[in-house]
């Protein structure tokens, strides 16, 4: 029996991101497909090509086999191809769509769906335009593109209501609320879940009417009307008892045990009673998805029963509930389920102080969760929760966990073991966090060639900082060994600290920066310094974690001197996606582009001329400048010639989602997609790009993910490093810094990361540009020698 009487569990917040995954994910289909004269005719008229498969599929769909109907409606809708009927054709890659959607494959749902869209603009009918867009919208708001989700929802209600069709407008209205819930309007969600609740009703429609019924308890509760939250759940429970078994009601007893959950979680003084209820949901869900055979759903009732037992602090039991939810995941290879609740059985086994077994479940968490990315990008009632929200806590702790072993063993080989398992850990997640921003692959071709950091020479240090929220871990890699300083801080306070100095930075009329960069330096490098005199240390490489990436770490300040007058310094986004050699000095052949005029709304440069005009006599090579400076004329120069440096004079900008960062052309945005298509093209070639430079870049304060972008540019471009700016500096500044980058660069016996930091101390000795303003967000990326 669930004893209600113990304080809930409250975990890292995951519990938010899981619940609002399975919101979206394992909602039942829309009933208006029932309706369609596709079905109704496998059912009662001749059978003919295509329409088996139809029908077959909706009996896999109905019990949460979501395979096996991708399958046969794949092979459908290649029937109805081959034998020209179009209509069905469409409608088939409608429901091909929604089973690869259940499976969280949402690029081939979304190609299905474009598939569909093409046939249905010949057909003409609204109707199934309206189906089509529903389908479209839910596809979006799973892979968190909420304004898109709302967009095709809302268009796809137009064509429902003038088609003047209940069924299906109820339907839409329903998603509809789903969408705008992510946006955080709540109101608005309310006000649909309720018409469509009316609707479903009036047609007679209680699976529809129950989903509403269960959408408005959960609008209510986020809108903080908890009694009318637990009426409307309690309501549902009602009617849920009346209903089948099916795969959809399966789904709707998971989603009010969710919503007793989310009001137990949201105030739980007044309601610690839903505990009992929410279980029974969770039962109930287990055992009519066992009957149906619908494993999926099982899974999750298990898993969610086990979470409801670990938040009561009842171990035992939530273990073996949790190990039962495994067992059927791994049964049917469900990936998506699998990792949540191997993490889950990782936090009991630790709150049972069984390590080794909270080790090994960690870890096989971890490995289960690698090979995806995507998939585990949800929107919720706050908007798209990233990478590092929804998954990144499973990794902190369990980097947490191993730091926290390393005080329990006894010999110094099994600390540094532990602490590289730590590292690697962390590792993992920001190669997997870099993909998720990219949104591409282009990290395993990095990862792929990659060198041992710790290897490549005694005189460099790598700093690898992990934020918790009650302090920093600093892993310092002196040669082989590895030192673990901890930093006792707040994170909200290390955000508002750095934050603060990234400010006072940018205003170059004022020393109000140098306290704070005094500061910065007694908490991150002060506890280190004796180790880098010690070893002789001459250059630093930081792989900068959440908001330590939107700051110059060669402004932090001694008292006497800045950082970068001690060291010279790189940074990138994980070890194991640099690939540190030295340039070619011999073969350097330059690609120089820029813009010195104004264009596209964005003001001139006009010390771009000073810039590219030193460039030219130091190295030669080609010239891009103003009107040359095209999309076109870019692309068929990288093609037709090999480059080991392109050096990019014009404007950049990284912003949160990869979609909106560009560097500005004469007559178009260059977006990262279109710039890992140009410059990806030395990935497969004898001489690879060593150096991608831009000189007038910028993202925003306190914007870590914008920041992470900036960072994984050269990946992104397949250059070796990148240099690039964390704002936008001024114009005079960069000329004169670039410039001496590059007479620096010809000298043999400089890395990369000395040759910047020569230009830099050159700007700190010059009276006008001493300011950190003017040098410090230059930074040089990944591959420093």
């Amino acid at each position: 029996m669930l004893l209600p009487t113990r304080p809930p569990h409250r975990d890292s917040g995951t519990w938010k991101a899981l619940a609002f995954l399975t919101l979206v994910s394992l909602v039942g289909w829309s009933s208006v497909l029932l309706g369609t004269p596709l079905l109704v005719e496998a059912e009662n008229g001749p059978v003919v090509s295509g329409d088996v498969q139809i029908k077959q599929g909706f009996e896999h769909f109905q019990y949460g086999q979501f395979k096996e109907a991708a399958t046969v409606w794949a092979e459908a809708a290649w029937r109805y191809e081959a034998t020209q009927r179009v209509s069905e054709q469409a409608y088939a890659l409608v429901y091909l769509a929604r089973a690869l959607y259940q499976l969280g494959q949402y690029d081939d749902a979304n190609a299905s769906l474009r598939q569909a869209w093409g046939l249905a603009k010949q057909q003409g009918d609204r109707r199934f335009l309206a189906i089509l867009l529903e389908q479209a919208g839910n596809v979006s708001l799973a892979a968190g593109q909420v304004d898109q989700a709302v967009r095709s929802l809302q268009e796809g209600l137009s064509f429902a209501r003038e088609e003047d069709d209940p069924t299906l407008v109820a339907a839409l209205l329903n998603d509809l609320g789903n969408a705008l819930a992510s946006q955080g309007k709540n109101d608005e969600a309310l006000g649909a879940y309720i018409e469509a609740a009316i609707l479903a009703e009036a047609m007679g429609d209680d699976t529809l009417a129950t989903r509403s019924h269960i959408n408005t308890a959960m609008a209510s509760i986020r809108e903080h009307r908890y009694e009318e939250g637990k009426e409307r759940l309690d309501f549902a429970v009602k009617r849920m008892r009346y209903l089948p078994s099916t795969h959809e009601h399966a789904s709707s007893w998971l989603n009010i045990g969710l919503a007793y959950v989310e009001l137990l979680r949201s105030s739980s003084d007044r309601h610690s009673d839903v505990m009992a209820p929410a279980a029974q949901a969770f039962r109930s869900a287990a055992a009519m998805a066992k009957a149906i055979g619908d494993a999926r759903a099982e899974s999750y009732g298990w898993g969610f029963l086990g979470n409801l037992y670990e938040r009561a602090h009842q171990h035992r039991e939530a273990l073996r509930l949790t190990a039962r939810a495994i067992l059927v995941a791994q049964r049917i290879t469900m990936p998506e389920a699998l990792y949540r609740w191997e993490w889950q059985q990782g936090r009991i086994y630790r709150a049972l102080q069984r390590f080794p077994e909270a080790i090994h479940a960690y870890q096989r968490a971890v490995d289960t969760v690698q090979p995806m990315r995507r998939e585990l990008t949800v929107a919720t009632s706050d908007g798209r929760l990233s990478f590092r929200e929804s998954v990144g806590p499973l990794f902190f702790e369990f980097a947490e966990l191993l730091l926290q072993r390393t005080e329990a063993v006894p010999s110094e080989r099994e600390r540094q073991a532990l602490l590289r398992q730590a590292r690697q850990t962390i590792e993992g997640f920001k190669a997997a966090e870099l993909q998720d921003y990219f949104r591409d692959d282009c990290v395993e071709a990095v990862r792929s060639r990659i060198a041992t950091l710790d290897t490549v020479s005694d005189a460099t240090a790598v700093l690898y900082p992990i934020i918790f929220p009650d302090r920093i871990e600093m892993l310092a890699s002196l040669g082989a060994r590895i030192v673990r300083v901890t930093i006792s801080i707040d994170q909200v306070q290390l955000i508002a600290r750095t934050n603060q100095f990234r400010r006072f930075l940018e205003k170059r009329t004022t020393r109000q920066y140098l306290p704070h960069a005094q500061s910065l330096y007694d908490l991150l490098i002060r506890p280190l310094d004796h180790y880098f005199r010690a070893h002789g240390i001459d250059t630093l490489v930081i792989v900068p974690d959440g908001v330590l990436r939107t700051i110059p770490f060669g402004a932090l300040h001694d008292g006497k001197q800045f950082l970068v007058e001690m060291y010279a310094m790189a940074v990138t986004p994980g070890l194991t996606l640099t690939d540190p050699q030295p340039i070619d000095r011999q073969r350097i052949h330059l690609l120089t582009v820029g813009l010195t005029e104004g264009v596209q709304g964005f003001p001139p440069l006009p010390f771009v001329n000073q810039e590219v005009s030193a460039l030219q006599r130091l190295y030669g090579g080609q010239l891009l400048l103003n009107r040359q400076f095209l999309v076109s004329n870019l692309e068929r120069t990288l093609k037709n010639e090999q480059f080991t440096i392109v050096h990019v004079a014009s404007h950049g900008q990284f912003e949160p989602e990869v979609t909106n960062s560009f560097i500005l052309a004469f007559d178009d945005r260059l977006t990262m997609d279109k710039l890992d298509e140009l410059i990806g093209l030395f990935q497969f070639r004898e001489t690879p790009l060593d150096l991608l430079a831009l000189s007038a870049c910028e993202t925003a304060v306190g914007d870590d993910r914008a920041a992470l972008g900036l960072a994984g540019l050269a990946i992104k471009a397949g250059a070796r490093s990148a240099l690039a700016t964390l704002w936008l500096v001024n114009d005079r500044a960069a000329s004169a810094l670039i410039n001496e980058f590059y007479v620096q660069l010809r000298q043999p016996s400089l890395s990369k990361a000395m040759a910047l930091q020569r230009a830099q101390q050159k700007l700190i000795a010059h009276p006008t540009y001493q300011h950190p303003g003017y040098w410090s967000p230059f930074l040089l990326i990944n591959n420093w020698l």
